[in-house]
């Protein structure tokens, strides 16, 4: 089957570690997709209400560290706007804003699986003129920085807003994205790993510093180590073969609390994938390292005390350069993604090297005020059968996410 996008966390529909996707033998080659893998996911979707918070935060195990929900509203936009004027000064970042749709034809926008169905219409004025949300700015970002003039040593910091209409909800995860997407012109020479690590210790000190400060302001309990441990794919699937991609996040995570996991994408030597995905067009997962691992990317991950488990707040990495991109390309099956706009403009030598990522900000609120299901920090939507459960255990989610089925209910 063909490695078809090789699939950023196929965009968090990730099969439960019992539950397996099937693909038609009479699919042609350009539209299979390899999700034969058991990646680091959470959510089992063989359950109705597999999107519930562990067992042990329901049925009174859990407490809300806010009631009042207008004290809720500034404490998330401290945590925001706190995070984000660290990561300006530590990474050396400048906000710019971001757009809302682009054009289909445009290439820009994040293919993600390229199974998804981005949030699309057309102007009415101008049909046959195909617009979509963005799934993510990992496109728009490199070619904003050309587009802005943004010299080497120097980035950008969007805050983005998207939808992902196919995306698994759960506790974790919604059909609405907003994050601090970011991205920094390098040069060449810093195509390495040691580089890597150098911008992630900036950012993970952005996250450290904030939140001290959320404990110095609401009480909360800082529990983020202060330096930050770094572990590889490859390493782990040597110490830990018979574990899962989520089991090994775990082990990693409960012992040292804040990790930053090297090498996502890509496969192994059997042909199965190494851990969790990545698109072709974006991040390099097929560079070797000096430790002999494959990829310049990985995922910052801690150990969240509420749900007991390893927890995503940031994916980043050096992108693609040419060589690097029409190597992955190939290798996902998807060679004409390379007549797209975007994609020529990185090939001609327009658009810049470049790091760049995402950091969740409903994500890392939920981390920070320590909530047990995202929806308590974003206005979201979310199955109705569990948001009554949730109701019924005082855990109560922003704005329309509270109602079970009719948003004219009345509010308690």
């Amino acid at each position: 089957l063909a490695y078809r996008n090789c699939a950023h966390k196929i965009n968090n529909r990730r099969p439960s570690s019992a539950s397996h996707l099937h693909l038609s033998t009479h699919t042609p080659p350009k539209q299979q997709y390899l999700l034969f893998e058991i990646m680091a996911c959470t959510l089992d979707r063989n359950d109705p209400l597999g999107g519930l918070p562990p067992k042990h935060c329901l049925d009174g195990g859990y407490k809300p560290a806010f009631t009042d929900r207008l004290q809720l509203e500034e404490a998330l936009l401290f945590c925001k706007t706190t995070l984000e004027s660290n990561l300006k000064e530590n990474v050396n970042l400048v906000r710019v804003s971001a757009p809302l749709f682009v054009t289909r034809a445009s290439g820009f926008n994040d293919n993600l699986n390229g199974t998804e169905r981005p949030a699309s219409f057309e102007p009415r004025d101008f049909p046959g003129v195909h617009l979509e949300v963005p799934f993510s700015l990992a496109k728009w970002k490199r070619w904003a920085l050309h587009y802005y003039g943004v010299e080497a040593g120097k980035g950008i910091v969007t805050d983005f807003r998207g939808l992902r209409c196919d995306d698994d909800v759960d506790f974790t995860h919604s059909l609405y994205v907003d994050q601090f997407d970011w991205e920094k012109h390098i040069r060449p020479e810093d195509r390495n790993v040691e580089y890597l690590k150098k911008t992630v210790k900036a950012i993970y000190k952005a996250l450290y510093d904030t939140e001290q400060a959320v404990s110095k302001k609401y009480g909360i309990e800082a529990l983020l180590p202060e330096e930050l441990t770094f572990a590889t794919s490859d390493d782990m699937i040597k110490d830990h073969p018979h574990a899962s991609p989520k089991q090994r996040e775990n082990i990693l995570c409960e012992k040292h609390k804040a990790v930053f996991f090297i090498g996502i994408g890509g496969m192994k030597e059997d042909g199965s994938l190494r851990h969790d995905g990545r698109a072709p067009d974006y991040d390099d997962w097929i560079t070797q390292r000096p430790d002999g691992g494959l990829g310049l990317n990985g995922d910052l991950l801690v150990w969240n005390p509420v749900l007991k488990q390893s927890f995503e707040i940031s994916s980043m990495g050096i992108r693609v350069n040419p060589e690097v991109l029409l190597k992955q390309l190939d290798l996902c099956h998807v060679p004409e993604r390379k007549e797209f706009v975007w994609h020529q403009m990185l090939l001609d030598g327009t658009l810049p090297q470049t790091i760049g990522g995402g950091i969740g900000q409903s994500r890392t609120c939920q981390y920070l005020l320590r909530a047990c299901h995202i929806g308590e920090v974003q206005h979201g939507w979310y199955n109705p059968a569990e948001v009554e459960i949730l109701k019924k255990d005082g855990i109560n989610l922003l704005g329309l996410g509270e109602f079970d089925a009719d948003p004219s209910a009345k509010s308690t």
